[in-house]
């Protein structure tokens, strides 16, 4: 829980800067983008000022939430890890291709360093959490015998991978 007060501050100053480069606010922020990390002043990097202090946000206090509450949130963790990785990605590779890696890149390479381990929820009290959802080997077996267009879920998910992977190439190469 205390990665993720670190990550909801770090979510809010991005937030913050979309809003001063926008127009809506003004002085927070100015020296900072000035100065430490100016690529956030393009189109790009405000729409990734916007996703990290919304959507990202928004992860982090549901995810506190549930460690709160007991609950799960390792789908959360999830969505999210692949959100931050797939923007730091691109962050990186634009910085080595560009004019190198900035001052305030040291920043974007934190969350690389979490372990997946974390995403695991916490063990639940008796009595509380998911139910038990385990299929015997025969099941999964016949299940693996079937053709992909016969597994509609197994299908739109591999068509997700692939337009993921086109948009994720096209994002490196622009």
């Amino acid at each position: 829980p205390a990665g993720f007060v670190v990550f909801s501050f770090t979510s809010v100053v991005d937030l913050l800067i979309s809003l001063e480069e926008d127009g809506y606010i003004s002085g927070f922020m100015e020296v900072y983008v000035r100065e430490g990390e100016p690529y956030l002043r393009t189109a790009h990097g405000i729409m990734i000022c916007y996703w990290d202090g919304i959507v990202h946000y928004g992860l982090y206090l549901a995810m506190i939430a549930a460690i709160g509450q007991r609950k799960s949130y390792r789908n959360l963790g999830l969505f999210w890890l692949g959100s931050l990785m797939m923007s730091i990605v691109v962050f990186l590779l634009g910085n080595l291709i560009g004019t190198g890696v900035r001052r305030g890149a040291q920043l974007h390479v934190q969350p690389l360093l979490i372990p997946p381990g974390c995403l695991h929820p916490p063990v639940c009290p008796a009595g509380r959490g998911a139910k038990n959802t385990a299929f015997s080997l025969s099941q999964v077996a016949e299940e693996q015998r079937k053709h992909l267009y016969q597994r509609p879920q197994d299908m739109g998910l591999v068509l997700l991978l692939l337009l993921t992977a086109a948009f994720t190439f096209f994002r490196g190469l622009v």
